[in-house]
């Protein structure tokens, strides 16, 4: 496989897509490189990759400090001697109706959805153009395909990613950057955990992550696949959800 001796460095690497995504990468030979902000979770997944024979190294990276991004792109280049792929995937959501006014719950989510994953692309693109190739591959949501009450917000960073990773790609026609999106549906993860104030409707949403959510493996999967195609073949967008989700 293409995977074999690449190099990916994966924000929000601590939990649920990220963490699956960096133990299947690195059972099928790449170097990981994780970014989060807790600090303990990464040593743990560090020990648990080196200990399977894999190749592992961590920083705490805050997505909302450029500086946090580009010391994480370093360290991959000065550990491992390049970068190959920037797995932006750190993301938080606040779910409410937009009359809640819930202004500082916006601007989080703006802060770390969405410039988060620009201080990655500010981070990465410039080792990608020096070594001449490079791939940006971002987790956004179904939540931006399917706009409903009580996600606007949420849905809005997600596709303000969208539109920003598809004009990216069409100013990166010289064959250096490949760009896709994902977008999961209903996943196991931690992301609802601090997502609703509602205690009712939060363990209404629990439940419902419980009945229909798919493991984050299914995810790291397909973040695979499009890591894996030839480096003049871009998987430019995947869904991948639930299939008994509406």
């Amino acid at each position: 496989m293409a995977i074999h001796g690449k190099v990916v460095a994966i924000t929000g690497a601590s939990s649920g897509i990220g963490e699956a995504t960096a133990r299947h990468l690195a059972s099928l030979g790449a170097a990981v490189v994780l970014g989060a902000r807790r600090t303990d979770r990464l040593d743990r997944l560090v020990a648990d990759i080196e200990t399977a024979g894999g190749a592992a190294v961590a920083l705490r990276v805050d997505v909302t400090d450029p500086a946090d991004l580009q010391s994480l792109v370093a360290l991959a280049v000065e550990r491992f001697g390049r970068l190959d792929v920037l797995v932006s995937n750190a993301g938080i959501s606040k779910i409410g109706p937009v009359a809640d006014l819930d202004v500082a719950g916006w601007s989080a989510m703006v802060e770390v959805n969405l410039k988060g994953v620009l201080h990655g692309i500010a981070a990465a693109l410039p080792v990608f153009h020096h070594q001449g190739s490079g791939h940006l591959v971002t987790v956004i949501s179904t939540s931006g395909l399917k706009i409903v009450p009580t996600q606007a917000v949420y849905a809005g960073t997600k596709n303000a990613v969208r539109t920003l990773l598809e004009g990216l790609r069409q100013e990166s026609t010289d064959g250096v950057l490949r760009t896709t999106s994902i977008s999961p549906g209903y996943v196991r993860t931690e992301l609802i955990d601090n997502a609703i104030d509602d205690p009712a409707a939060r363990e209404q949403a629990r439940q419902n992550m419980t009945d229909l959510g798919i493991d984050p493996t299914a995810v790291a999967r397909a973040i695979t696949f499009a890591i894996d195609q030839p480096d003049d073949v871009e998987i430019g967008d995947l869904t991948i959800r639930p299939t008994r989700q509406g």
